[in-house]
């Protein structure tokens, strides 16, 4: 059985004797399928032809006029370009032992003898073309596992960078978190302790802010993800910029006073009072800036400063700048901090923690709105951050400036919600807020109870917690609309969950419920998605069985 390493590999046999005769009958011999004879009566040529044509085996007559075989096969043996190839020496001769280990010492790894048995001539290249074979399998194995070594070696680099990003990550993730959640622990003992109101007012103000700058953190890390998979969309509407910038200056001064920093918001008279932009993201982004100037600044002020750069038509270019008196950037970390997970790579700057995530997003969502970042920053002397962009602005009579004000939370009437909540503080929180907007509501602990009140009585919406004990707001969504007869089985029902990620809400509207609040909520985005809820209700229950 004949094992074929690589048939597209072609052996390349040289020939060489001053007879023709043998020449001739060995060619004829030798000659198969993937094989090429090459013939030579000049030692001479030898060398040329073996470089020129990659021979593989070489069959080399001893006895030669003008040089011998023996020298022929030292010199080839000499060259590093032929040293490799195997020889089988060819003589009339009987060797004597001497002789031939001389012909083996010098490189020669067989002998025929004359008058050639072609039977064993072929036998015995046969063997050596098989020999050779291995060798090349043997070496095209080492290649590769060479290869797959070194893959291996730059994959377990690879891992071990991921591994110490991911733990100084967490490390950061989780000092990040514990900060504002051991500023609200401390804040909910002062407000028990407050004597009167302004006393109440800060503390509730440096609640707002820790509160905030936790779900910044949640936000932060989904964004990341949403960004990454261009998932995440610009929604520009009337924003009052000049407002904006002064309810981040606002919401942050709390934490600069409290480093001894000043903070100060500089707006440009000629900055219109309203443009077209997306206010969550525009905020999103100010909020992460600002609070990396004064995270990074020990002694001195952070200022922002908002002005025309130019005006053209009905738009306006915007330039806003954040300066800082902090430490400043190295040069040489300039282009790596706002690449995600990335800090600069120094203790004096890594001693002020964060996730690594802000500025990561504030530069994607920068690029998104199609505006353009830079940074100046001097080490000793500080930072300044500066992004710009071409807005809208929203005159009286524009029409892509609709009203945008901020809607009045009115109340109900008439209306009767199931709140299906496990968690006792949440269902206090959001049963006060339902009730100050004048409806009625119902407690349910879990979906099991849930199901139950809701087969026993009609109500306009029911909110639901995806996640609860005894049966989950999936499973009890999907019995109210499989199970409930007529058009109880129709009620609105609303996903109030925590649970933010994709598959979260498409779980949930897969199980049949109509919309979405995500906790913590928006006031005004419950008031809204209730309002819509008791459109879509309305006309249900005209015949309720």
């Amino acid at each position: 059985m004949t094992t074929k390493f690589f048939p597209e590999h072609e052996i390349n046999i040289l020939i060489v004797d001053d007879n023709k005769d043998i020449l001739n009958t060995l060619q004829m011999s030798l000659e198969q399928d993937r094989r090429k004879i090459f013939t030579t009566t000049n030692p001479h040529e030898v060398l040329k032809i073996c470089i020129e044509e990659s021979i593989s085996i070489i069959l080399l007559d001893v006895v030669m006029p003008e040089i011998s075989g023996l020298e022929l096969l030292d010199t080839l043996k000499k060259d590093p370009l032929t040293n490799h190839i195997p020889v089988i020496l060819i003589t009339g001769q009987i060797l004597s032992s001497a002789d031939a280990v001389t012909g083996l010492s010098k490189g020669a790894v067989d002998f025929l003898s004359k008058p050639l048995d072609l039977y064993i001539t072929q036998a015995k290249i046969n063997s050596l073309i098989m020999l050779l074979n291995y060798q090349q399998a043997i070496q095209h194995q080492n290649k590769e596992l060479e290869k797959s070594q070194e893959q291996l070696s730059l994959a377990m680099k690879r891992a071990e960078k991921t591994k110490v990003l991911k733990e100084n990550f967490l490390a950061n993730m989780s000092h990040e978190i514990r900060t504002p959640l051991t500023a609200i622990t401390g804040l909910t003992h002062l407000l028990k302790d407050a004597e009167n109101a302004d006393d109440r007012s800060n503390v509730i103000q440096l609640l707002e802010y820790s509160t905030q700058s936790l779900l910044g953190l949640v936000n932060d890390i989904l964004d990341s993800e949403k960004i990454d998979a261009g998932k995440i969309s610009i929604s520009r509407s009337n924003t009052d910029i000049k407002m904006l910038v002064k309810n981040c200056g606002d919401l942050l001064r709390p934490l600069a006073s409290k480093k001894g920093l000043q903070l100060n918001c500089y707006i440009d008279d000629a900055v219109p009072s309203a443009v077209m932009t997306d206010p969550l993201r525009f905020n999103q982004i100010l909020m992460n800036l600002i609070n990396n100037a004064i995270k990074f600044t020990e002694v001195g002020q952070v200022d922002v400063k908002v002005k025309v750069e130019e005006v053209k038509e009905q738009k306006v270019l915007l330039k806003v700048a954040i300066r800082d008196t902090g430490m400043g950037i190295p040069e040489a970390s300039k282009s790596k901090i706002f690449d995600r997970f990335t800090q600069v790579e120094d203790h004096r700057w890594q001693k002020f923690g964060g996730t690594g995530l802000g500025l990561s997003i504030v530069k994607k969502l920068i690029e998104l709105k199609g505006g353009i970042l830079s940074v100046d920053s001097a080490v000793g002397k500080g930072t300044t951050i500066t992004f710009s962009n071409w807005y809208e602005v929203c005159m009286e009579n524009n029409a892509a400036c609709a009203d945008a004000a901020a809607p009045v939370l009115s109340n109900f009437k008439n209306v009767c919600v199931l709140l299906a909540e496990d968690d006792a503080i949440n269902q206090m929180v959001t049963t006060r807020i339902l009730n100050a907007w004048d409806i009625k509501v119902d407690v349910a602990v879990n979906g099991e109870e849930a199901f139950k009140k809701a087969r026993e009585k009609v109500y306009d919406l029911i909110l639901m917690d995806t996640h609860m004990p005894l049966m989950n707001g999936y499973e009890a969504t999907r019995k109210i609309r499989t199970e409930l007869a007529g058009k109880k089985s129709e009620i609105p029902i609303i996903s109030f969950s925590a649970s933010v990620m994709e598959k979260d809400q498409e779980k949930a509207m897969e199980a049949g419920m109509n919309s979405l609040v995500t906790k913590p909520f928006n006031l005004a985005d419950l008031h809204e998605k209730i309002s819509a809820s008791l459109v879509l209700k309305k006309g249900y229950y005209e015949e309720v069985i």
